[in-house]
Parts: C-alpha cells; structure tokens; sequence
C-alpha cells in the first residue's frame, strides 16, 4: 500500500513516473536494454537527455542565453562550486542568511573568499526573509546568494530580489518547479533534484552564459561551468537513470497543465494546511505569513510530550516521514509537487482528530 510521504527529501514522485520508470527498466522502448545500462554517449541515452534539457527549458521558460547542466553532488557541493566559478577577479561575495541552509552556503563560501552577510534573519530564529531596503551590498561584491526556500525552517521568497549589476545566485533546491520564476531574474539557479525533479543524486545548475568566464583558475575541471556546459554535462559521466526519471517528471509536469498549473494546486494545498494551523492554538508555525513556504511547512505541538503519540498515530493512519529537521524539532510536512491534496486533507483530518483527543 502507498503512503502519504510527507519526506523532506528524497522526497514523494509521481506515480505516473514510478509506473513507467518500472515497465521501462529492462527494456527502454525497444533498446534491450535498462537505461541504466546505456552509454551516456550512444543515440538512446542522448535522446532521452536532449528531450529532459528542452522540457525543462520549456517548462520555466529558459532564456536562450542560459546553460542548463546536469551535474552531480548536490547543493552541499555547489555551495563551493558557485564561489570557484564567479570569484575570478573579485575576492568579496555578499550572503543573506535565512535559515540552515544558508548557514551551510556561507561556511562553505568563506573557504574561498570574504562573505559579507548582507541580511539575516537570525535575530527571529530564522521566522522571516529580511526585507530587500535592508540589505547591507558591497559593491564590489563578486555575487549575492540567497537560499529562496530553507527547507528547514518553512520560509520562502515570494518575490525575486533586485540586485543591480551583481549576479543574483539561488539555491532553489525545495521549491524549483513548483511556482512560476522568471530566470532572467538570477546569474545562476541551482539545486538538487530530489524534492521536485527526480531521484536524488542529480544536481541542476542554470547559469547566464555571461557568467561563464568567472572561474577561478584552481577550478577543478568536472566543477568547470563552462567545461560542462561546452561538453554538455558531460565532462564526466552523469547520473543517466537520474536524468532519465527527471525526464519522466518534466512530461508529468507537462501533462498537469506546466509550472502554472502546478503552482495553482501547490497553493491551494499550503492554504489547507496553514489555514487550519492559524484556526488552533493546539499547533503552532513560528514562521511569519507572508513568508511562508508552500512546500515546508513545519510546525510543533504546543505540549511537546505528545510528539511520538502524534507520529506514531500518523503512521497508523499511513502518513510518514512527519518527524521534524533534529535541528528544530517539531514536526513538518514537506508537500511538494507529486503530494496529492487528498494527502494534506488526510493530514488536517488527522490533526483535527488528534487536538480533539489530546486537547
């Protein structure tokens, strides 16, 4: 029996995808083979590559002038990635620090050059976005780095920072494809796969071509953007079955109604959720409204004694993976595209069901 996963990543797919990835394992359209086994360099795993990178162009609307790479290690790996390849003649990146993730970025950046932490919201325990006019930018800034969705702590961008002239880089790693972007907003849009796209172990990195010649000379060759993208990410081998099942999602999406449609449920199962969470004093979401995350939603139990009570009944009525970040505690609910709304409704029954019981 199928669950209601509410996973924060590896996360929740479709299971129009995980049926056809399945009836495809042995024999991809008539190949004889898995596409797990296929050279990445052969007629039948380009096709499927080239197909998964025009999908994807078509989906978010990809300027022409942007690269799209399919690369490998994650957003943790980017983090260091992104300062080797746009650091060249600059020694200064600006940061704004909202949360675990980019706490992460920042570490990792300051291995490489001077972080000036632009904004944070630390002071609030990482509730909010700070406010665009209170930006502290240094103009000889390098690139200025936002995470738009700490998968953590529940807090999204609802709008695209102005950053004048300085590239704008973005870690959207748990809310890409889930809302309309305009990509000619940011330098570089980067994140790992498994939340939205696909299976884990497939990092997407979107870069303006202007930016390609910013590398620092130490820049290893598989971490090169521009090597990647001259050698259509394939400098090394890549994670092919990965990029194959994001190829499956992309079609999904298509078959939705594209980014648009998609973004239309994903609010209206946010609003379910949150709308009930506003009406209970039982539960509680620290995060402030109008920066809210429409795919992470944490929240606790106003008496934290019942938290396995709660899990545990969770499981029994099939919802999983409920538990918070250990870093927060709590509980959130990670809802993303593939998370049907009878999913969310199921989980507000149960909520209700529970605050009766224990309240």
């Amino acid at each position: 029996m199928r669950v209601f996963n509410f996973s924060a990543g590896p996360a929740v797919m479709p299971e129009d995808v995980l049926r056809t990835a399945a009836a495809e394992m042995l024999d991809w359209h008539g190949s004889g083979m898995s596409v797990m086994e296929m050279s990445h360099r052969g007629k039948e795993f380009i096709s499927i590559y080239d197909k998964a990178q025009a999908d994807l162009r078509g989906l978010l609307k990809i300027p022409a002038n942007y690269k799209i790479l399919f690369l490998q290690g994650g957003a943790i790996a980017e983090n260091a990635i992104v300062p080797m390849n746009l650091l060249l003649g600059r020694s200064t990146a600006d940061y704004v620090n909202t949360g675990e993730w980019s706490k992460k970025s920042i570490k990792e950046a300051k291995k490489y050059c001077t972080v000036n932490v632009a904004a944070s919201s630390e002071d609030q325990n990482f509730t909010y976005v700070p406010a665009r006019e209170t930006w502290e930018l240094t103009r000889e800034a390098a690139f200025v780095h936002v995470c738009t969705n700490e998968t953590i702590g529940g807090v999204e961008y609802q709008w695209t920072p102005d950053t004048g002239d300085v590239p704008l880089v973005a870690d959207m790693s748990s809310h890409i494809m889930s809302r309309v972007i305009d990509v000619s907003g940011y330098g570089v849009i980067y994140g790992g796969a498994q939340k939205n796209m696909g299976p884990a172990g497939l990092t997407l990195v979107i870069v303006r071509e202007d930016l390609l010649d910013r590398a620092l000379p130490m820049t290893p060759t598989a971490f090169h953007w521009k090597e990647q993208a001259a050698a259509d990410s394939m400098v090394n081998t890549p994670a092919t079955y990965a990029i194959y099942v994001a190829g499956l999602v992309f079609e999904w999406l298509q078959a939705q109604g594209g980014i648009e449609a998609i973004e239309r449920k994903n609010i209206a199962k946010a609003e379910l959720l949150y709308e009930y969470l506003d009406a209970t004093s039982f539960y509680v979401n620290p995060v402030r409204k109008e920066d809210r995350s429409r795919m992470n939603v944490p929240f606790k139990l106003s008496d934290e004694s019942l938290d396995e009570a709660f899990l545990k009944g969770a499981k029994e009525r099939g919802m999983v993976q409920l538990k918070g970040h250990r870093s927060v505690g709590g509980m959130r609910a990670s809802i993303y595209n593939a998370m049907p709304i009878e999913g969310v409704r199921t989980l507000v029954e149960y909520m209700q069901d529970f605050e009766q019981r224990h309240g």
